[in-house]
C-alpha cells in the first residue's frame, strides 16, 4: 500500500501543478477577450483567430483543471445518499462511483478522443472560419484532460482504500494533506 500511496502522491503533485497552471489561462482568456474587444471597437478590425484561441483556452481550463478539482474535492455531487452515511460509507461510495462511473467514462472518451486528435494532426485540419486556427491542439486536450482525470480517480481510490485501512486521514476533508499519518 505504501507504493500505491507514493503513486497517489505523484499523481496529486502532477495534477496540482497542471491545475494551478490551467487556472492562469483564465487571465490569458480575459486579456485576449478584452484586447480583441478594444481592437474591434477602436479600429474596426477583428480576427476569428482571437475568438478561436479564447475557445481553445477556455476548453483547456476545464479539461486540464478537472482532475485538480476532483483532487480538491470541489466537484459537484449529489449528496442525498452520501450525506446520511458515515465517513467509511462515503469512502466506499466514492470508490464504487469512481470505478463504475468515472473510470469507464474517462476510458471511453480517451479511446474516442485520441483518434480525433490523430486525424486532425495528420491531416493538418484547420478551422473552416476565415483566419481560423489549426484544430489538433484543442483535440489533444480531450485525451490529455481525461487521462489526468482518470489518473486522479485512481489516486482518489488509493487514498480511500488507505483511509478504510486506517493508513491516511479522511481524503474527503477539504484542505487536508491525506498523505500524512491519520490523527
Amino acid at each position: 500500500m505504501h507504493s500505491l500511496l507514493a503513486l497517489s502522491r505523484l499523481i496529486d503533485t502532477i495534477n496540482a501543478r497542471v491545475g494551478r497552471a490551467a487556472s492562469w489561462l483564465v487571465l490569458v482568456v480575459v486579456l485576449i477577450s478584452a484586447g480583441n474587444a478594444v481592437v474591434r471597437k477602436a479600429f474596426d478590425i477583428s480576427s476569428n483567430a482571437f475568438l478561436e484561441i479564447q475557445w481553445y483556452l477556455f476548453s483547456a481550463v476545464f479539461l486540464l483543471a478537472a482532475a485538480y478539482t476532483l483532487q480538491k474535492n470541489e466537484h459537484i455531487r449529489i449528496d442525498l445518499l452520501a450525506s446520511k452515511l458515515s465517513k467509511r460509507g462515503q469512502a466506499i461510495i466514492d470508490i464504487i462511483g469512481t470505478l463504475l462511473f468515472l473510470s469507464p467514462v474517462c476510458v471511453i472518451i480517451i479511446m474516442y478522443g485520441w483518434p480525433m486528435f490523430m486525424d486532425a494532426w495528420t491531416s493538418g485540419e484547420m478551422s473552416s472560419d476565415a483566419g481560423g486556427l489549426i484544430r489538433w491542439p484543442v483535440f489533444l486536450l480531450i485525451p490529455v484532460g481525461f487521462s489526468l482525470l482518470l489518473a486522479q480517480g485512481l489516486s482518489e481510490v488509493i487514498k480511500r482504500v488507505a483511509f478504510l485501512q486506517g493508513l491516511v486521514a479522511d481524503p474527503s476533508e477539504k484542505n487536508t494533506d491525506v498523505h500524512k499519518e491519520p490523527v
